[in-house]
């Protein structure tokens, strides 16, 4: 009975332990613009691509599906842009059908772009440094890429193939 007693109070220990609120963290003067969105729990291939280049102390612009509202887009798009211009590291996503596309800033203003294509551990990883400079799409996406160029990242091709969609195009009202 004893142990079953203390097996018990072990266990409710352990429950209460896991349930208890982070401690507060204070904030600084040189903190990150925080996320406006938040990231997946567990960072996939292009999360830890788009960490590794930004740095420890990147600001999480968000991790943004196609299809999120405009003002959730603007929130990334600000923080991106904000943290650019003032030389603090940073990164931001997005999720589109059948792609990740990212992009990171370093401390020193260096720019870099992440795709990947594909699904699971098939899918192809792509990366580096952004061949233009900062600026938000037609879509209200933060890219590195001058309108109708691809790039690097492209695949040799600097416009969207036929029958492909812009992905920096909005998202069709239903």
């Amino acid at each position: 009975m004893k142990m079953s007693y203390i097996i018990l109070v072990g266990a409710l220990c352990c429950m209460a332990a896991c349930s208890k609120p982070p401690a507060p963290v204070e904030a600084s003067a040189a903190a990150p613009t925080p996320s406006p969105i938040s990231s997946p729990i567990i960072p996939d291939a292009v999360e830890r691509k788009l960490q590794e280049y930004s740095g420890s102390n990147a600001a999480d612009c968000g991790r943004l599906d196609v299809k999120v509202d405009p003002d959730r887009s603007k929130a990334a798009a600000d923080c991106a842009l904000q943290n650019s211009q003032s030389k603090h590291p940073f990164y931001v996503a997005y999720d589109m059908p059948g792609m990740i596309v990212g992009v990171a800033g370093n401390s020193a203003g260096r720019l870099f772009s992440v795709q990947s294509e594909g699904a699971g551990a098939a899918a192809k990883l792509t990366s580096g440094d952004c061949p233009s400079e900062l600026r938000v799409a037609a879509s209200g996406r933060v890219t590195c890429f001058a309108p109708g160029d691809m790039g690097s990242l492209g695949g040799g091709h600097t416009a969207i193939p036929p029958g492909m969609p812009n992905p920096h195009a909005f998202p069709k009202a239903k």
